[in-house]
């Protein structure tokens, strides 16, 4: 049996959800690594602890989309949280990102009067599934991270589906529930197709203000897994 490989250093460990999160982030220099985690906290958790056992990073962003709490948010707005040391703040700000507060949920946030609550409550500005379980991983292990995201759906409205109840155990989308519920409402369809729209105009604003940024700080240079 060989023996494992020690894990090796890496300027930024970036995190998305899922593969849409970063389609237009073209972090492709040697130095760092792209993470697909998953949906959710459990998912999350798991790939961020996998991937550990081979990359010791420097910092690590977790990034993807997020839901507006506050009504003032729109579509393409680049929200970011840092911990003191993680030295990003000045780029995202030149990027065009602004600090932010997250909260971070265990279901989708579908409603209107949902994200009111939610608002209400946390007094968040956002909402996202996976950022505190990596970020409070990462301060186990003393590395200095940032969640970075992008608003892909406003406060003032409405999902087009309840996301919570198209997901298989693993927390993903279920294409058989889906297709079931398309065809049960065919009214949503133009709607997903409208959510679709905002989240690839979203991805595009997310992947200018990572590519803009990274590159400017010291030791930036990101790759993709």
């Amino acid at each position: 049996m060989s023996e494992e490989s020690s894990p090796q250093p890496v300027a930024f460990l970036v995190c998305f959800a899922v593969r849409e999160e970063a389609a237009f982030s073209w972090l492709r220099r040697p130095g760092s690594e792209r993470l697909i985690t998953g949906m959710g906290r459990r998912n999350a958790s798991m790939r961020f602890g996998e991937v550990l056992k081979r990359v010791i990073p420097e910092r690590v962003l977790t990034c993807g989309f997020a839901g507006a709490l506050s009504p003032k948010l729109k579509i393409g707005d680049v929200l970011f949280d840092e911990d003191y040391d993680a030295g990003l703040g000045k780029a995202l700000l030149a990027a065009g990102a602004i600090p932010g507060k997250f909260h971070c949920s265990t279901r989708v946030a579908v409603t209107v009067a949902e994200k009111a609550e939610l608002f209400q409550t946390t007094g968040a500005d956002a909402v996202e599934m996976e950022s505190s379980v990596i970020r409070s991983l990462c301060r186990q292990r003393g590395i200095p991270s940032a969640t970075v995201r992008v608003i892909s759906d406003a406060a003032n409205e409405d999902l087009p589906l309840d996301f919570n109840a198209l997901m298989t155990s693993e927390q993903k989308i279920s294409i058989p529930k889906l297709m079931t519920k398309l065809l049960a409402s065919p009214r949503a369809i133009s709607r997903l197709m409208e959510l679709q729209r905002n989240t690839r105009t979203a991805a595009r604003r997310l992947g200018d203000v990572l590519n803009t940024s990274l590159r400017s700080c010291s030791g930036g240079s990101v790759g993709v897994a």
